[in-house]
């Protein structure tokens, strides 16, 4: 079986700009205290209790990487996957920690924060090779935690282009990986947890399993596969939103609506509903998503407290604010630095190491 069609899929774009500002009304509406004193239900006491349920845009975009990023490597070599995958992420990335750090340091902000103070040099330099949690340095912005889950995955993603992409393997490597996904909690401390990461694996085997239904709509197994994904992920979204502590009583039912409702949205899009639907818009909230998510956190509870600060302005309106800006900025690193840089950083990554040319042999002179 082949894929339908591997060109860009424009309601992934949407979906994926959704799911970054779910991240940041989040972010801004319910994981901090604005004014350093008070928690959010005081600022934002009827948008908080909506805004909460915004965490579950970290295992929507894990669902939609599942996808993403398997259709990436399908029929690709192991180079070009890498050279893709490094091109995607690091020039934005690099550009976002050096934003984050410059307005951390102008605009510093103390209390009622998920992070310390602005990040040192060193921190910085670490930060920037995206490895800053495996290395126990702290993060420039906390949100950066998500990259290294994603990263874990690429490698998996990676292992299965090496060994060579079929449905087959991809379905038998999707099925141990859900089971040992179920098993491990039950191990504290396994070392193999850091590689299967039992709380989002569902999302990224659901991902991946969409795509194997793309390509063959007609497979049980495949089926099968992601219904056991979607079980465990109700699990796994009931804990989480149990362990919120906003100030307020989570319910846990409208998680379970929502993430049903983005494993169905998902799958009605790799199942073609969607493919011709090629709005340019859509492009451009898709090419948006991943600077303003990089940005928004630490950067944006710099501007929304010191403007609310200075001018005593609604929380509401501030934030709708400084959300504007953040995506005026994150439109700056994508024109700027990630549509100029990232195609050279592909061509050089997927350049083909030069072969060794051996000198010619020396002419004996004994026998001159």
């Amino acid at each position: 079986m082949t894929a339908r069609s591997s060109e860009r899929l424009y309601a992934l774009d949407g979906m994926r700009l959704l799911c970054a500002l779910a991240v940041a009304g989040y972010h801004f509406g319910d994981s901090w205290r604005l004014d350093g004193v008070h928690r959010p239900i005081h600022h934002l006491p009827d948008a908080a209790p909506v805004l909460i349920y915004g965490f579950l845009g970290v295992e929507s975009f894990f669902l939609i990487s599942g996808f993403v990023i398997l259709m990436s490597g399908w029929g690709r070599t192991l180079r070009g996957f890498a050279a893709s995958r490094a091109a995607r992420l690091y020039p934005a990335f690099w550009a976002c920690v050096l934003i984050t750090t410059a307005v951390s340091a102008l605009l510093p902000i103390e209390g009622g924060l998920p992070f310390g103070g602005p990040p040192d040099s060193t921190d910085v330099l670490v930060n920037l090779t995206m490895l800053a949690e495996p290395l126990n340095t702290p993060m420039v912005d906390t949100v950066y935690w998500t990259l290294w889950c994603e990263l874990r995955f690429y490698l998996i993603v990676a292992f299965l282009v090496a060994a060579g992409l079929t449905d087959r393997r991809v379905k038998g490597f999707a099925t141990g990986w859900l089971l040992a996904a179920i098993v491990l909690p039950y191990f504290p401390g396994a070392a193999l947890t850091q590689v299967v990461m039992p709380d989002f694996a569902p999302y990224f085997i659901a991902g991946m399993t969409m795509f194997l239904l793309r390509r063959n709509p007609r497979d049980l197994w495949s089926w099968v596969l992601l219904a056991a994904c979607w079980l465990l992920s109700q699990e796994r979204v009931h804990t989480r939103a149990l362990s919120l502590d906003p100030g307020f009583r989570v319910p846990a039912w409208p998680a379970h609506v929502i993430i049903t409702v983005v494993f169905l949205l998902l799958l009605v899009i790799a199942l073609g509903a969607t493919d011709r639907l090629r709005l340019g818009w859509l492009a451009t909230a898709g090419a948006l998503t991943y600077p303003f998510y990089l940005l928004h956190q630490r950067a944006g509870y710099s501007l929304i407290r010191t403007v609310a600060t200075a001018t005593g302005a609604d929380a509401a309106f501030v934030i709708a604010g400084t959300v504007l800006v953040l995506l005026g900025v994150a439109w700056a690193v994508h024109r700027v630095v990630e549509r100029p840089l990232a195609p050279v950083l592909r061509r050089f990554l997927s350049r083909p190491p030069k072969e060794h040319v051996a000198a010619p042999p020396r002419p004996n002179m004994s026998r001159i």
